[in-house]
């Protein structure tokens, strides 16, 4: 009975040490991580938009701030899903939550895919 004990608990060690140099699936990997703090990247990040029909807030670096509010010495002054407008002075300061997605017209969409006149896909 004894040894039983003793090879179950040092079975539950050798696991429980094995566990410790797992890493954590969910956590994002470094690069991300430090480029979503504002020092890193050398100004404000938007990080996220919280919109309801009574009140609009943006996150940035960090600083919870609802419309028409201050960070720093900027105010927020436009708040959309995925942008925030800081006015500062004359300055004015545009934060995207998802910088490095460009926008491009309907109309300017290249396609790989052609359609022929038989309904079919040529490529």
């Amino acid at each position: 009975m004894m040894k039983q004990g003793l090879a179950l608990a040092g079975m539950l060690f050798a696991a429980a040490a094995a566990a410790q140099g797992l890493a954590d699936p969910t956590r994002p990997p470094a690069a991300l991580a430090s480029a979503g703090s504002g020092a890193a990247a050398g100004g404000p990040v938007l990080q996220s938009v919280m919109l309801s029909p009574g009140r609009k807030v943006a996150m940035i670096s960090g600083e919870m701030v609802v419309l028409g509010e201050r960070y720093g010495s900027a105010r927020l002054v436009r708040l959309t899903e995925s942008e925030a407008e800081l006015k500062d002075g004359t300055e004015t300061i545009v934060l995207s939550l998802y910088p490095q997605v460009r926008k491009l017209p309907a109309g300017r969409v290249q396609r790989a895919e052609t359609r022929t006149g038989t309904g079919k896909t040529k490529k």
